[in-house]
Parts: C-alpha cells; structure tokens; sequence
C-alpha cells in the first residue's frame, strides 16, 4: 500500500513539474506596432510583458518588431510581417539553458506598473537636493563611476543651455588631460586614447562654449581595478555567451546586467546601442527613460 501511494505521489509531482515547466515558452520584453497574439480562437493585441504558450500564435504587422526571451533565456527578434506559430518558434532555439532568464525578470520586474509606482512613491516621500549646475550631466553619482568597457557614453541636458559645448577631462588632481568642443549633447570617452593611458580615475565636465560659466558639476569616470574587471570578464563569458551577436535585445539584457553589477555607465552605453539598433521601438526608449528615473539620474 505505502509503495503504491509512493508512486501515485511521484506521479502527481512529475505531472505537475510537467505542466510549470511548459507554463510558458517566451516573453515578450519589447514590442512595437499592432501585433497580436493568438490564444484559443480569439486574436488579442499582443503586450509588453506578456507569456507565449506553445499553442498560442502571434501576428507581426507591417513594419513592426517583437523582442523574445525563451525560458531557456534565449533572446529572439521578429521583424518580418507575418504569423508564427509559439512552438516553431521554441523548436529555433535549440537545447541548453541559460542563466539570462534572471535577468528578462529583473526588466520586467522593474518596469512593471507596481514598479514604477513605487519609485514614484519613493520619490516622492524622500527630499532629494536640487541640482544648481547650468548644465545636468547624465551620470551616476560617483560611487557608480566605475566603468568595464572601453567606450563610456556622456549625455547631457540641453534644453536650458543651448551648444556648441567644451568637455574637459582631468585627472583626479584637476591637471587638464583633454578638451573637446561639440555641438552635440553627447560624447564618447574612450579610454583607449593615449592620453589617458596613465590614469585610472578622471573628471570630467560640460561648459557652454558661449559662456564659460554656464557649467556642469564635476562626475567621475573611472576604469574597474584589474580584479573587479576579471570578475566581470568571467560573470560574461560564462552567463552571457547567447549575446554575442549585435542585436538591439541582446543590448537590452546587457544593460540589465551592468545594473545589476552596479555597473551604471555601462548600462547607458547598452541602452545607447539598444536604440540605434533598433530606433524605431519604443520599447527600448521607455526602458531607458525608466532606468534613468530609477537610477536618480534623471528626475
């Protein structure tokens, strides 16, 4: 008697593992234009944040995308017009798992409506110091200066101070290592110029070119101490190796991992990319804005 509820038992948790395990075959984590998605015999307009089951079909409309994570963790793009059916879709992926599933619910999860509304919240019960530069910078502050990648991407307000603009870069003890004018509100720092080459940590700071005392604060950039870079350099190599080709979803779970690594610089350089790959979604524009609001970088 004991061996047959034993087994009845075994059964009941292999069928229930069974049907968790196929509760969903991907999620949308980005979506633009009228796309819809099939479940049962009605079609719906298809959502951000939603779950594809096996059986369900979804619609891309003209001109229209959809990002996809497989619950492996594998992330997929649709850009052609037509209809797909979920399980043809599953079959592409192919077998192995991956850790970056953690990550599409760290996106999810923090660009979810109860998300945001607690950010608001939080916003709104802490009393944060007014910025009285001419000019906001958007960068973290500087305990989030650290930076992996070799190119850092520096944007900056221009709806009060109108370009051209000066960027000057000093090291640490305010000796002047390079000064640039731009009439654009960005700039790349890359890291590989030689005359940066001696330095690990650097200031950097945007002045109209009109009027010098139309400034921002002072932000710090710096390179990641050769251990921290090591860390990273495995954390990738071994979490991350699905996202080696340039594609505007692999940008977008890039930049979920740099923020999870504490790593903010690098996570405005993915979301950068993430958009040029694909400008047309707003998806990707929404995410960074909201990275932005949480991160206190934008208010």
């Amino acid at each position: 008697m004991k061996s047959t509820k034993l087994t009845l038992v075994l059964t009941l948790l292999a069928a229930s593992s069974l049907v968790f395990a196929q509760d969903y075959s991907f999620k949308v984590l980005a979506n633009k234009g009228s796309n819809e998605v099939k479940s049962g015999d009605d079609w719906q307009p298809l959502k951000t944040g939603a779950s594809l089951k096996l059986t369900d079909e979804v619609k891309l409309a003209d001109n229209s995308y959809i990002g996809l994570v497989h619950k492996t963790g594998k992330p997929m793009e649709l850009k052609a017009a037509g209809k797909y059916k979920v399980s043809e879709l599953d079959s592409k992926v192919g077998t192995g798992s991956s850790v970056l599933n953690k990550y599409t619910d760290f996106i999810l999860s923090s660009n979810s409506a109860e998300a945001k509304k607690n950010r608001l919240n939080a916003t709104g019960a802490v009393h944060r110091a007014t910025e009285t530069a001419s000019i906001k910078v958007m960068l973290p502050e500087n305990q989030f200066a650290g930076v992996y990648n070799s190119v850092a991407v520096v944007n900056w307000d221009n709806s009060k101070v109108p370009g051209p603009y000066i960027v000057t870069i000093k090291d640490i003890f305010e000796e002047e290592l390079s000064k640039v004018e731009t009439p654009e509100n960005t700039f790349q720092f890359d890291f590989s110029d030689p005359k940066f080459s001696k330095d690990d940590a650097f200031l950097i700071e945007i002045a109209s070119k009109a009027d010098a005392k139309l400034v921002s604060k002072q932000h710090m950039i710096k390179k990641l101490a050769p251990k921290e870079k090591a860390n990273i350099t495995q954390q990738l190599q071994e979490n991350m190796a699905d996202l080696q080709d340039q594609t505007a979803m692999n940008k977008y779970l890039l930049a979920a991992f740099y923020e999870q690594n504490n790593l903010i610089i690098d996570a405005i350089s993915s979301y950068e990319e993430a958009i040029k790959l694909a400008p047309d979604v707003t998806s990707f524009k929404e995410a960074y804005d909201e990275f932005l609001l949480r991160q206190g970088i934008k208010k």
